[in-house]
């Protein structure tokens, strides 16, 4: 899995941010494509359906395949809001929403129901047969899929740090999964 490039800056990112990359997403896939370009050999080659994963699987040369299944979290009333904007609006519902993996004080989805998921696309791919697959995510998805495999309590979630660009190998088949996380470069 590779995190797509950025499409604002951390502080200014946005629950749901379905914007293309910007300049800075832009320059850091060029910067780093002579290391991710390689995974463009992959047999089955996904994106999740946002524009700055489908541009960032495009400009790798992964020609990807957009997957329903890798979208990001769905965070209901929240979509398009800053975790700053809405922490000032709704601070006793983001505590809830941190503290608890089921809650979801947004009506949108639990982080549970989201990490479960995606570990469920995770299992429905092929088993391992020396094939490989690619996958550009935005990094919430990778996150998810890093504590899916690690089997983690789901509270590690906010715990891991995905960069844009960074990749997360994942080896194996359902349920038995082993990981390397590289940040970019």
């Amino acid at each position: 899995m590779v995190a797509a490039a950025r499409s604002a800056s951390l502080l200014a990112e946005r629950f749901g941010d379905d914007r293309p990359l910007d300049h800075a997403g832009w320059h850091e896939v060029r910067l780093a494509a002579h290391a991710l370009v390689p995974l463009s050999a992959a047999e089955l080659r996904y994106c999740s359906p946002t524009p700055r994963c489908r541009a960032t699987g495009e400009a790798l040369g992964f020609a990807p395949m957009a997957q329903p299944a890798l979208r990001d979290c769905d965070m209901g009333r929240w979509h398009g809001c800053t975790l700053a904007e809405v922490t000032a609006r709704e601070p006793d519902a983001v505590d809830a929403w941190l503290a608890d993996p089921r809650c979801a004080p947004h009506g949108g989805e639990p982080l549970l129901s989201f990490i479960t998921r995606i570990g469920g696309w995770l299992d429905t791919r092929p088993a391992d047969d020396g094939g490989s697959i690619v996958a550009v995510a935005e990094p919430a998805v990778v996150r998810a899929a890093l504590v899916y495999a690690l089997k983690a309590p789901p509270s590690s979630f906010w715990n891991v740090e995905v960069r844009p660009l960074s990749t997360l190998t994942l080896m194996g088949m359902r349920s038995r999964w082993s990981v390397r996380l590289e940040m970019a470069a």
